[in-house]
């Protein structure tokens, strides 16, 4: 668009674009400038010296010298007004070039001709190639990116920020055995010994070289310099990069920054090139562009000694722009802790209750997929909640007795508790502090038809996200018979859901609306659904009885009223299979999902974190 309104605009004004094609064959000064501008378009500089009179020796140089030194990704030339009479003419034309990284410059240059021995020919000078480019001179351009912005939390506190670090590097000059500091760089920071050797071998690198291997956190540093600083060739640096508050703090969502892949900068497009540091995941990627700004820069003409003679054009960069999102530094460093230790794969995610803001997502192990957000699991018997919302809509009272036994077969298909143990006759109220599963598929078959589906719905099951970053919500499938009901009502078969959207039912149960999640700030809570006041405030006392006396205990936190459901969701073809634990709740106005991917039962492997969790937000 730009090109054509340029093309346009010149047009009007009698100029017009150098196009390619065969050359006239009557031969004047303007079928001369003409063919010149097309060989120079196409950088076809023995094309152009064959129209010059007396071409100098450094004709071609000086041409490249502006194409490298400015970066020129195109060239187009635009034919003015030719005039003239006798053995001299003048050719106006017209420059547009675009400059990779930066953008379009246009300037207006004149052509000198003169007609020898019937011939028109280019009176050549450097002021051809520009009306400023003098002797000795030299264009030169300048491109700088502006600081990127921060990415805030929901109260403006800074979660991203370019904060000291100690680059780690290697001086060839001084390696003395090169195999024992490759293992040692391997060994202490993690680093790649097939790519530190290759970067040290690569063309060009000199002795005194600092080819550098990776950043360090102070606080890492610290740790690691006593072995690391007595191997030969090993050298430091102090810098500055972009992080977060702590290592891994929040990395799945905020990202990280980094050099640009070329698949990564094809993308992202113009002014983008090789070399520019750009959001390589998380929000960092997904609002580059606002993060980052547009760089500036300048078109210069520099004498031999490299003083800037004149400028010839400035490029207006663009201030780059904050995102404020709805984390919580103090909520996200909780479940930072929480999952410290937790060996196997594991998620938490945090949300404010009555608005269904973000306010922590955190997903281990760290180089892998973000399983808060966009992991789907079977929920197990955390989706008893649901069933109960569906049972007490219809009518069911808290002590309706219930039983539980080991076994009961539903719709042809055997169902037992998850850890095999009969509680005999027992309220409802108890069956669902202890998980009974056999007393939930039992009553779950009474329901109406559509009464489990509805319940979901109510609790968001079926909603598409809208968040910036890949994430998944909570699907349930109409169950197609009384099994496939069943095994819903204990969240098994079919039913899939991520931690973020089981945070998102606990806080249902504590606000009593349904509300779909949000990562960046605004000024109103999403609209949502409220759920029956009689319903949620039942499911509230429920869930407090978990951990007062039912398989949540672990989650227990003395003096702070915690509630919660575990969950022990099946999944594989072992026998017995393979289950993840779970434990949603809520304290306060922050609700919760906890899973342990593959971890083992609710109330052993996942309330004890969400209990971690709870604590580190009461200090």
């Amino acid at each position: 668009m730009l090109a054509l309104a340029l093309a346009l605009g010149l047009a009007a004004l009698g100029w017009w674009w150098i196009a390619g094609g065969g050359e006239e064959n009557e031969q004047t000064a303007e079928t001369v400038a003409t063919a010149y501008l097309r060989a120079w378009q196409r950088s076809d500089w023995q094309a152009m010296e064959a129209l010059v009179a007396e071409p100098p020796t450094a004709f071609r140089e000086a041409h490249v010298q502006l194409v490298e030194a400015l970066q020129v990704e195109e060239a187009r030339f635009a034919l003015g007004a030719v005039s003239g009479a006798g053995e001299a003419a003048r050719a106006d034309f017209g420059v547009h070039l675009r400059l990779a990284g930066l953008g379009e410059w246009s300037y207006q240059g004149v052509l000198s001709l003169r007609r020898r021995d019937g011939k028109w020919l280019v009176n050549w000078s450097l002021r051809t190639i520009h009306p400023a480019l003098g002797g000795g001179e030299r264009f030169r351009r300048t491109r700088s990116w502006p600081e990127r912005a921060p990415i805030l939390a929901y109260d403006g506190a800074v979660l991203v920020k370019p904060r000291e670090v100690i680059a780690v590097g290697v001086e060839p000059r001084r390696i003395k055995n090169r195999k024992r500091m490759l293992k040692a760089l391997e060994r202490l920071v993690g680093a790649d010994p097939k790519q530190v050797a290759a970067d040290l071998d690569r063309p060009g690198v000199q002795p005194d070289w600092f080819v550098p291997v990776v950043e360090l956190r102070p606080e890492r540093y610290k740790k690691v310099r006593p072995k690391l600083y007595p191997v030969p060739g090993v050298v430091f640096r102090r810098a500055k990069a972009r992080l977060s508050p702590a290592e891994g703090f929040a990395q799945h969502v905020l990202g990280r920054v980094g050099e640009g892949t070329a698949e990564l900068l094809d993308e992202l497009g113009r002014p983008y090139q090789p070399g520019d540091t750009v959001g390589l995941f998380g929000l960092e990627r997904v609002f580059e562009r606002r993060l980052a700004g547009r760089p500036s820069g300048e078109v210069q003409l520099i004498d031999s000694d490299g003083k800037v003679v004149e400028v010839l054009h400035r490029f207006q960069g663009k201030r780059p722009r904050p995102i404020r999102t709805t984390l919580d530094l103090a909520v996200q460093a909780a479940a930072e802790e929480a999952l410290r230790g937790v060996s196997k794969p594991a998620a938490l995610v945090a949300l404010d209750v009555r608005s269904g803001a973000l306010r922590a997502v955190a997903s281990r192990p760290y180089e892998e997929f973000n399983r808060a957000l966009g992991g789907l699991y079977p929920p197990g018997s955390a989706f008893k909640i649901v069933t109960t919302a569906a049972l007490l809509e219809q009518g069911l009272a808290r002590e309706e007795p219930a039983s539980c036994p080991e076994e009961v077969v539903i719709g042809g298909k055997p169902f037992r508790n998850a850890e095999g143990t009969p509680l005999g006759s027992l309220s409802f109220r108890a069956a669902f502090a202890h998980s009974c599963n056999t007393a939930f598929v039992q009553l779950a078959a009474k329901l109406d038809e559509r009464a489990l589906t509805d319940a979901a719905k109510a609790f968001g099951f079926g909603v598409r996200y809208e968040l910036p970053l890949p994430v998944a919500g909570g699907r349930f499938p109409a169950p197609s018979d009384l099994a496939e009901r069943a095994a819903a009502a204990i969240g098994q078969g079919r039913v899939e859901a991520s931690p973020l959207h089981m945070a998102t039912v606990a806080a249902a149960v504590a606000g009593g609306m349904w509300r779909p999640p949000q990562l960046l700030a605004r000024k109103k809570p999403t609209p949502g659904r409220a759920l029956d006041r009689a319903v949620a405030k039942t499911l509230r006392e429920l869930m407090r009885l978990v951990v007062l006396e039912g398989t949540g205990q672990a989650a227990e936190v003395p003096g702070i009223r915690v509630a919660g459901k575990t969950g022990t969701a099946e999944f594989g073809d072992k026998n017995p299979p393979s289950t993840h634990a779970w434990f949603v709740g809520f304290w306060n106005e922050v609700a919760f999902a906890v899973l342990v991917e593959g971890g083992g039962t609710g109330g052993a492997v996942a309330a004890p974190v969400a209990a971690r969790f709870i604590r580190a937000l009461v200090r």
